[in-house]
């Protein structure tokens, strides 16, 4: 049998079933790759002392990673931000229990990008995560604590939340699957809200079936979030067994612009030509609206935090600071200038000048209308396709400090993915190569509701590529 840390949860499943390996004995070695391996990598910002109780159920005390900003009951939830530092659900988010309820461990809460602004977890206010396959390099935001638990091999799973990219972003520097589901597939209900109309929680996974798995056990309806959908259950690992012969595959030029590395363009297009081989048809495309997309989720993202972050001012959420003798105002701006780190602020400002009287209708109300032509425009793509595809991030993995200083440079990280977030449609990154020894990132997307048929391409990419994504820890 293979080294434990080296099964995918589904093979540990397997491997528990048929009395190979113990459950507890898993655990130990997960416990023990992080005691090795994350004061350098930093993937985890609070783990769970807890010992394992036994654990039945489908996942069989599968050790498991949560990203910061979900409400783990009894279990720090700090967003990774001085604010709410102390702060200690009394819940766990409805996805955090889910997983729980079958069976699995949660080994503690990832480092991420304050509130989730970001996209390389250098915004953390306690410190930076660092890629596994180069750790002078970043490994994605805002889930990149997430991500290097599973590329590393300190947890078998995890989850993270995507606003712009967050989950994908990450999974494509760092190695991993990573999906964006439908808008309301999954219950935001216990994630700490930052764009409440863009945001969703998705698993980062070794592979496309430990995917399939976790989102057959997270999917469906929740009364307690608003947002939930009322669809029918499905069995996402059905899917990976069907062929792609008879699919259109559209690849869309906008995706390949100024910016994207050439080494990166090549594994794409190398992918696109796996699918001709198994019998699907492929042709190029536009989607023109993708130029306006950046503005378009800035503005929407940032006017979105500015309201839920107002709640952290020290008396209804967050650590207060030292107020003695000053009134209201005073210690709210205190709270706020020393609890929040200058990415957080920064799109606070933003978000408040957009929102305010004067600018609203030519900033935020322009913005929700370019919104709807961005939506159209895949409507009207994926009435000629079923799905498209083109990378996950213009280049591979960044240096630490070569874009934390300077914001448009970091925010054109999220070019190829903040589309989908605006469309509200499902998107995942699949590991598809590597372009100097980094891992790059296939994004596959489709319509809403569709993941089931991104999760066929994408299994049959995975099968015909075999990569090798072990990190040279």
């Amino acid at each position: 049998m293979k080294n434990v840390l080296q099964l995918t949860l589904f093979e540990q499943i397997q491997a528990i079933r048929g009395g190979d390996v113990e459950k507890e004995k898993i655990l130990e070695a997960y416990r023990k790759q992080i005691r090795d391996h994350d004061s350098e990598l930093r993937a985890y910002i609070t783990l769970n002392k807890n010992l394992m109780a036994a654990q039945d159920g489908l996942l069989e005390g599968a050790p498991l990673a949560i990203k910061d900003n979900m409400c783990t009951k009894g279990l720090k939830t700090t967003c990774a931000s001085k604010i709410l530092a102390n702060y200690v659900p009394p819940y766990d988010a409805t996805v955090v229990r889910r997983l729980k309820e079958a069976g699995g461990f949660v080994l503690g809460k990832t480092n991420m990008d304050e509130f989730a602004m970001g996209s390389s977890t250098e915004n953390s206010a306690f410190f930076p995560s660092r890629n596994p396959w180069d750790t002078a390099r970043v490994p994605g935001g805002s889930s990149g604590g997430s991500a290097v638990a599973v590329a590393s091999r300190e947890a078998v799973a995890a989850l993270g939340s995507d606003t712009g990219g967050s989950v994908r972003c990450p999974a494509s520097f760092c190695g991993t699957v990573g999906l964006k589901p439908t808008y309301g597939l999954l219950s935001r209900y216990g994630l700490v809200a930052f764009g409440n109309s863009l945001e969703q929680i998705g698993p980062l996974t070794r592979d496309v079936r430990d995917c399939a798995l976790v989102m057959n056990i997270i999917a469906g309806n929740d009364e307690m979030d608003g947002t939930s959908l009322e669809v029918a259950k499905e069995n996402y690992l059905a899917y990976l067994e069907k062929g792609v012969k008879g699919f259109k595959v559209g690849v869309p030029r906008d995706f390949f612009g100024e910016g994207t590395d050439e080494g990166v363009k090549e594994q794409v297009w190398k992918c696109v030509h796996i699918l001709e081989g198994l019998g699907a048809t492929w042709s190029e495309c536009d989607l023109p609206t993708l130029n306006y997309a950046l503005p378009t989720y800035y503005l929407t993202a940032m006017s979105e935090a500015s309201s839920n972050l107002a709640r952290y001012d020290g008396i209804r959420y967050g650590v207060r600071q030292e107020d003695e003798g000053l009134d209201w105002t005073a210690s709210y701006s205190r709270t706020r200038g020393k609890g929040f780190g200058p990415e957080v602020k920064r799109r606070i400002i933003l978000g408040t000048f957009a929102l305010s009287a004067g600018y609203y209708e030519g900033y935020y109300l322009k913005a929700l209308k370019v919104r709807t032509l961005i939506r159209r425009d895949f409507e009207r793509l994926f009435k000629q396709f079923d799905v498209l595809v083109g990378p996950t991030t213009p280049t591979t993995a960044f240096r630490l400090g070569e874009k934390v200083d300077d914001p448009i440079a970091m925010y054109q990280t999220d070019i190829d993915t903040v589309p989908m977030n605006l469309a509200n449609i499902p998107a995942l990154s699949l590991p598809c190569g590597f372009v100097g020894g980094l891992p790059v990132g296939l994004q596959i997307m489709a319509p809403p509701l569709a993941e089931g048929m991104i999760f066929t391409v994408a299994r049959r990419i995975e099968e015909e590529l075999g990569l090798d994504l072990r990190p040279p820890l």
